[in-house]
Formats: structure tokens, sequence, C-alpha cells
């Protein structure tokens, strides 16, 4: 096996990898919290440094006096403001804090998208991902690693078609985000669907029964004795995943098992941030207002934006 055959096997089996037989695999996808400062302003805006800048550069806040930092957060209102009408709506503000808060998935794709857009006109087609990603292993008939190569390329091209709007099988950088971070796009939660109903239902019924459910998250490898969450996970399928009482999961009770209706963090913190600074109360923010409160956004500390700005600008 040559070098990227290699490197290739060793990202699959990352990505495929199962769980030991006593932890339990976790299909449900959350939003993440914002921050792990507890929110109480009256003891200090850490929660909302958090969320506005992401904790990492929340963290940076040590170099620039109060007059740099004001300075700095007027130049970040510009790219809040999508539509440059010179205001900052909540949707806007809300937007902003998602971005801040994944940071490390555009990251992910930058990393990614430099080695498959092989012809370097900013964007990447279904045939450069097919050759960068399986070129290699599907001479190979008999792979050692034992994984289904051709299987795996048929799932990554469903998802590289749902994730591409205009089906050019051309993805744009949006659309490649999409593509290798399915869940965080509304329009690609039936393909996330889909591939974990692929995943669990063995039958291939098109529904997901008690055993497959407890299944795909533990594996008994010989054990008598299940551990204590195996047993609340069956007493969950009864008395919650399973809502018509049938014994198994269709569609959507799978659906809202692992895509549920979270409380959204970001859209709250943005009405928050809206209403602490909103001076003239017409529910939108002015560069004026935002400043006046940068205590709020940013503190007086320090804190780098250029990373995050030009991240901002490339996407």
């Amino acid at each position: 096996m040559d070098l990227q055959q290699f490197l290739m096997c060793l990202s699959l089996c990352t990505a495929f990898a199962l769980s030991k037989p006593t932890e339990k695999k976790d299909r449900v996808h959350h939003e993440p919290q914002l921050s792990d400062k507890v929110h109480n302003d009256a003891q200090s805006f850490d929660y909302d440094h958090d969320a506005f800048l992401g904790a990492e550069e929340a963290k940076t806040f040590d170099q620039l006096t109060p007059e740099e930092s004001k300075e700095r957060l007027g130049k970040t209102v510009s790219k809040i403001d999508d539509n440059k009408d010179g205001f900052v709506t909540v949707d806007e503000l809300k937007d902003w804090i998602k971005f801040a808060q994944k940071c490390w998935i555009y990251e992910d794709v930058e990393r990614q998208w430099k080695g498959h857009d092989l012809n370097e006109d900013g964007l990447v087609s279904w045939e450069e991902y097919k050759n960068v990603t399986y070129g290699c292993v599907l001479d190979d008939p008999d792979p050692d690693d034992g994984f289904n190569y051709k299987q795996m390329m048929v799932r990554d091209e469903q998802r590289f078609k749902m994730a591409d709007k205009d089906g050019d099988l051309i993805a744009t950088k949006e659309e490649f985000t999409a593509f290798l971070h399915p869940e965080e796009y509304d329009y690609m939660k039936d393909i996330v669907l889909q591939e974990i109903m692929e995943d669990i239902d063995k039958n291939a019924n098109g529904f997901i029964d008690l055993e497959e459910y407890i299944g795909d998250m533990y594996s008994h490898d010989g054990n008598t004795d299940e551990p204590e969450w195996v047993k609340t996970e069956r007493e969950q399928f009864v008395e919650f995943r399973d809502k018509n009482c049938d014994g198994k999961m269709d569609k959507e009770e799978t659906k809202d098992w692992i895509l549920p209706s979270d409380y959204d963090h970001a859209e709250a913190e943005a009405r928050h941030l809206v209403y602490e600074s909103d001076q003239n109360k017409d529910g939108k923010l002015t560069k004026e207002e935002i400043v006046d409160k940068y205590d709020l956004f940013v503190g007086s500390q320090a804190t780098d934006f250029g990373e995050a700005l030009v991240r901002h600008d490339e996407f």
C-alpha cells in the first residue's frame, strides 16, 4: 500500500471507527452551547464575549486598550451588516454568532478545499473529489482494511448531489461545506437522515426496531450483562422514540431523535445583545450603538479579529 492509500485508509478508519463495546455511540445532532461560562451580566460579560467571538478568540482579550478594541469592533460591524444598510439586525447578529462558533468547520473545509480543487478554478467538481478520494483505492478489488469503497463512493455521490444546489456536479465553497458537514445545513437534513437509516436499518425494511437501535449503540461482544445506560436506552425507545407504539421507528420518528428541534442559543444571544444595546429601541443596532456597549461585545481586553474577518470574507 502506497502513502496515498495509507493516508486515505487512515482517514476512513477514523471516520468509520466503531465505539468500544461499553461506550455509547451518539447519533443525535445538538447545537453546541455558546460558552461554558455562566450567563449572568450582573457578574460579567464573559458569556457574551464567548458567544460573539467564539471561545478561542475571546481568550486573546489581553493586548488591546479599550480604544483599540472599540476601533476594531467598529470595523467588525460592517462584516456583520450583510446587506450594508448601516444596521445590524437580530438575524445578522445571529448569523455572525453562528459563524464565530463554527470557525473550526470552515478551517476544516479550507484544508480539504486545497487538496480537492485540482485545477484551482475556485470550485470542486464531483470528478475532482472522486479522483482525490477514491482514485487509487478503487483499483484494488480486495483492500486489506475490509472497507467497501465502492459503496462509500456511492454514498458520497448522493450527498454531493444533494449539496450541489444547481445540479451541475460542481461545488462552490458553500456547497462543499454542506457536503462535508451536512448536519449544519437545513436543506441537507434529509440526506443525514437517509445515511443514518441506511447504517442502522440492517434488514432494509425502512424502519428501525429496538434491537437495531440498541445494536447501533452497543455491541455485546460476548458480554451477557448490559451496562445500565443500555437498559435506559431500551426504556427511551419504548417510551419516547417509538411515538406510535408500533415497535419500530419510521423516518419521522428517527428524524425527531437524531435531529431534535433544539433551543436556538445563537438567536437568544442575538436578541439579548440587541436588547441591551438598542438605545432608541427600534429593534436594530447602529455601529455607534454597538461601539457604545463595546464592553458587552468584546470587553476592554485585547482581541485580534484579523483571522476571523479573513475567514468571514472567504465564506
